[in-house]
């Protein structure tokens, strides 16, 4: 079975009757062609089914046209809610998006990005595991445009754009002693990720500005920020004697809270009657939880939709200068804390 060859710029230019460079033109300078050329190449094209070596196009510029994000978790909907604003850059520059999964781990992070500097694409965003490391440093000074998603890099070596999550922590821990509660669990993964350690910086700046007892604002870890950590952190929960147990629970991001929700709706304790919960993303599954789930709100989408565009700024535009976009977290209550029958008065 034999493959026919893929029609080449000098069949079209044959076919048409034009020259080389028309086509040429054609493809890269359309605006240099008219209007009446322009639609016999482009028929051309069609009759001959000619597709364009993108691959030859990027060995002489230098760039393929693509953007890349590598995620941290491709299992937690904030960051396919994030690439998904990165895409619509991404189109409106007439780019493609590659997307990589790091699962938060340091290694494969590092494979990917040394693929994409293979791969020359325009453009790196990246929720790093380490902010910190030197390879964002090499990958900049080698020249391809990086921004950091989700997290501040100290520095004035690149872009950075993320959300305030100290703010956030604060203003999910203040809803919860505006309802009353006295008794405050924060449940979040390791400290050691920038994003739980500031959440619950923002936590304890809120209990100690209540003046209320360092001792009844309990950190209670979880493996990971997975519905399944937050289940198990629910197991812990209902077990502590219910004159001491937390009444309401701030967890540092979505997924843990919706395992803490089923956990507790198994374990017979009513949400928010016996504990209130606040989420924190307001992925699309928080509004369409069982009992709602008030969270804090991350503008998502427009976390990617400007980092690409810094990133193609960077690319493209000899004035560039890095900078470090923050924007503001809202909390957005639901039936997760706002029952009809709250546990606790504010007198408690």
């Amino acid at each position: 079975m034999s493959t026919q060859a893929s029609a080449s710029m000098k069949d079209v230019a044959a076919a048409a009757g034009v020259s080389l460079g028309t086509v040429s033109n054609v493809l890269n300078r359309p605006d240099r062609v008219t209007a009446s050329t322009r639609e016999k190449v482009e028929r051309a094209m069609a009759d001959l089914g000619f597709i364009r070596n993108e691959s030859a196009r990027s060995l002489r510029s230098g760039r393929t046209r693509a953007l890349a994000y590598v995620m941290l978790d491709a299992g937690n909907p904030f960051f396919t809610d994030v690439a998904q604003g990165i895409e619509h850059a991404a189109e409106s520059a007439d780019l493609s998006l590659f997307l990589c999964n790091s699962d938060s781990r340091e290694a494969r992070e590092a494979t990917h990005l040394g693929h994409l500097e293979q791969q020359r694409v325009q453009g790196i965003l990246i929720t790093p595991v380490d902010p910190d490391t030197p390879l964002l440093d090499a990958i900049a000074q080698r020249g391809t445009p990086l921004v950091v998603v989700d997290r501040i890099r100290k520095g004035d070596q690149f872009c950075s754009v993320a959300v305030d999550d100290v703010l956030g922590g604060r203003i999910a821990v203040e809803h919860l002693i505006d309802r009353g509660h006295r008794r405050v669990a924060f449940v979040g993964g390791s400290l050691g990720v920038g994003q739980v350690a500031d959440r619950y910086e923002g936590a304890r700046l809120a209990w100690a500005a209540a003046g209320l007892p360092s001792d009844d604002l309990t950190l209670v870890a979880a493996d990971s920020l997975t519905v399944a950590s937050g289940r198990s952190a629910g197991e812990r929960l209902a077990g502590i004697p219910s004159n001491r147990r937390p009444t309401a629970a701030v967890c540092a991001n979505d997924l843990i809270a919706l395992g803490l929700l089923q956990q507790a709706t198994a374990t017979g304790l009513r949400v928010p009657d016996d504990l209130a919960i606040v989420g924190y993303d307001d992925i699309e599954f928080a509004a369409a939880a069982a009992v709602p789930l008030t969270s804090v709100r991350q503008p998502r989408q427009e976390l990617g939709r400007a980092a690409a565009d810094l990133v193609l700024d960077e690319a493209t535009n000899p004035e560039h200068r890095h900078q470090q976009v923050v924007f503001t977290p809202e909390l957005v209550a639901r039936a997760s804390t706002l029952g009809t029958h709250p546990r606790v008065s504010l007198a408690d």
